[in-house]
């Protein structure tokens, strides 16, 4: 790919490089906001709707919104912000630089190659657990970032116990099954710029997330799409709202009672978006089966066993960065 001194992304038409083929690409037809995907308030005192609403979120559409979720307003905007910050303030190479000597993963389009077209998006990855060990490797700048991200994580953490826990009391799992298997996160941030034509390229293949859930921020600008009924249906970016994903290791867990579902991020015409993810995922010597307790003659296994460092091995679920990752976990 052509280099250039100004940003990748200031172009007048979608270069070749980024074109998906047609079976791939987004495509020029509206996409449907999915009204089915429940915004979920976690604030209710009552308990057993809310796990009611989690796991009937989980079996049909692998997707729900939280709401009252006790993470303040302002820890999500100044996160984002800090991550425009990052994505807009720097170059790639002093990016890239920085990332080899720290040890954090950044890969600018120009390195973002799926089926050999280019993604329309740059993006960072670092491990979180355990957090004051990590926060040392992070980006330098901005110089807010580390203590910013870091408070940020520390909410997330919290929040995806709530989450956890909710959902062992609604499988009948024992409260705190995922305390220690859920220590694990990695964030990953992306940055998908104004694309003057959305139809023809893709932020993200569509792909499942390998994980036991994925909490997403992605502010006021929607671009996840997920298959629901064998199509493609935009989830709202609804304010103070994060976004949560059913991984497939929780899918294992609950013996197929919850689901993994497919999804994708596209891009728009008319502004740059940000999004916040952060992996919750077992640690790599887990062990990862269907809890016992949901077994029986009438419900055999649906899954066979496995560690998760094999499962994540077997898989390249990060692609060419897959073993990096499994190091700093």
């Amino acid at each position: 790919m052509e280099k250039h001194n100004t940003k990748w992304f200031n172009v007048e038409c979608v270069p070749h490089c980024f074109t998906f083929p047609q079976e791939e690409r987004p495509g020029d037809a509206p996409i449907p906001i999915c009204t089915k995907i429940p915004v979920i308030d976690l604030g209710k005192s009552q308990k057993i709707e809310t796990i009611k609403q989690l796991l009937q979120a989980g079996q049909e559409f692998g997707f729900f919104q939280v709401i009252n979720h006790g993470i303040p307003e302002n820890v999500a905007t100044q996160t984002l912000s800090t991550f425009e910050e990052f994505f807009n303030n720097m170059t790639d190479e002093e990016k890239g630089n920085e990332a080899s000597r720290k040890g954090w993963i950044f890969t600018g389009s120009e390195e973002e190659v799926k089926n050999g077209v280019h993604l329309w998006r740059d993006n960072i990855k670092h491990p979180c657990h355990p957090l004051e060990k990590c926060m040392q490797t992070w980006p330098d700048k901005p110089a807010t970032y580390r203590e910013v991200v870091g408070r940020y994580v520390a909410e997330i953490r919290m929040l995806s116990l709530t989450i956890l826990e909710l959902i062992c009391q609604g499988l009948g799992i024992e409260s705190g099954y995922f305390d220690e298997q859920s220590e694990v996160q990695l964030l990953s941030a992306n940055n998908y710029p104004a694309c003057p034509d959305p139809s023809l390229t893709l932020g993200i293949l569509k792909h499942l997330d390998p994980s036991l859930i994925t909490i997403i921020y992605q502010g006021n600008v929607s671009g996840l799409q997920v298959l629901v009924d064998g199509k493609w249906m935009c989830v709202e970016a609804v304010p103070n709202a994060f976004l949560v994903n059913i991984g497939n290791q929780l899918e294992i867990i609950s013996n197929g009672k919850l689901r993994s579902v497919e999804h994708r991020a596209v891009t728009n015409s008319k502004e740059a978006r940000t999004s916040i993810a952060i992996f919750v995922n077992p640690t790599p010597k887990s062990i990862v089966e269907p809890a016992k307790v949901l077994l029986n003659d009438s419900n055999p296994p649906l899954y066979k066993s496995i560690l998760y460092k094999d499962f994540i091995n077997s898989s390249k679920a990060f692609g060419v960065h897959t073993d990096v990752i499994q190091n700093d976990s």
